[in-house]
């Protein structure tokens, strides 16, 4: 079965000249409109038109996007419904690429770049937190990262919440967790409602993977993830990978971000942003073993 294709169509104005992208809710395409210029459209898919809940989350996700001004995430410029019952979200066009797949093709990221990129995304953040919204799905995929200007930019508020709204008007069920597995805090697996300390940890996650291209927790499937997840301490960053080696205010500041505890993690995503930034600068920590290595190979060894 071929998913829908509206290449060339017009939607409320907005002349889709191609498809980019397709999700497990919308399409994306990029359009062009007589005053905006270049925009990217996301439609929701017709298999979902008929589902008023996941019509309500597609709005839902346009409404708090358009919440949130603030130069690190994309701009909403209007959604609605066009004539045929297609729901529509009009989104400024970011150049660039998915954060996922530039640390994929280059590999971990120095640690000026990187606390460059987790600047932009915490202050992102912090402006989504300021409007009174969780993201909860906070991962890689979710930001656009361009090489040239080195600016991070949040793309997604697909399943984020409302801090303030009413446990009646939420759209999820208690008990069950959402957001992505790899990149979820802990205490979001019980499908407890969270706060902004699950954004931090999300963050924290985002960090250990842009300066070691690999991630906390290494399982074989999902269960097992979940299981290390809820029982098990996240590989130490300096253990990551053999190649490299991190100031240890580096891994002080990305592992109390992941700390399974909420309260044990930085106060904000901003003070996490800070903490890394400022550690990022600090020299590295000579070993004893290596500093005695060192030395014996210097003056060299009798006998």
């Amino acid at each position: 079965m071929h998913s829908e294709d509206l290449t060339g169509t017009v939607v409320a104005g907005y002349h889709l000249l191609e498809r980019v992208g397709e999700g497990g809710t919308a399409t994306v395409y990029r359009a062009q409109h007589s005053a905006r210029g270049v925009c990217a459209m996301k439609i929701l898919r017709a298999k979902l038109r008929g589902d008023r809940t996941a019509v309500q989350r597609f709005l839902r996700e346009a409404e708090y996007g358009s919440r949130v001004a603030h130069p690190a995430v994309v701009q909403t410029y209007e959604f609605g419904e066009a004539p045929g019952g297609l729901h529509y979200l009009a989104l400024e066009w970011a150049d660039g690429e998915i954060l996922a797949k530039f640390v994929r093709r280059s590999g971990p990221v120095a640690l000026a770049l990187s606390a460059t990129i987790v600047r932009h995304v915490a202050d992102g953040l912090a402006a989504a937190h300021a409007a009174g919204i969780i993201h909860r799905d906070l991962k890689p995929e979710n930001i656009i990262y361009d090489p040239r200007t080195q600016r991070a930019r949040l793309l997604d508020f697909g399943i984020a919440r409302d801090a303030e709204l009413a446990p009646a008007e939420r759209l999820t069920r208690t008990g069950f967790f959402v957001g992505t597995l790899q990149y979820v805090a802990p205490e979001a697996l019980s499908g407890e409602l969270v706060g902004e300390s699950a954004d931090i940890y999300s963050l924290a996650t985002i960090t250990y993977f842009l300066v070691t291209a690999q991630l906390p927790y290494i399982a074989k499937s999902p269960r097992e993830l979940f299981q290390q997840l809820l029982t098990q301490p996240p590989v130490p960053l300096g253990q990551a990978r053999r190649d490299l080696v991190f100031p240890r205010a580096v891994e002080e500041a990305v592992m109390r971000g992941l700390s399974r505890e909420p309260r044990r993690r930085q106060p904000t995503v901003a003070a996490f942003a800070d903490e890394f930034a400022a550690a990022a600068t600090q020299p590295l920590d000579m070993p004893r073993a290596g500093l005695f290595g060192s030395l014996k190979g210097l003056f060299g060894s009798r006998g």
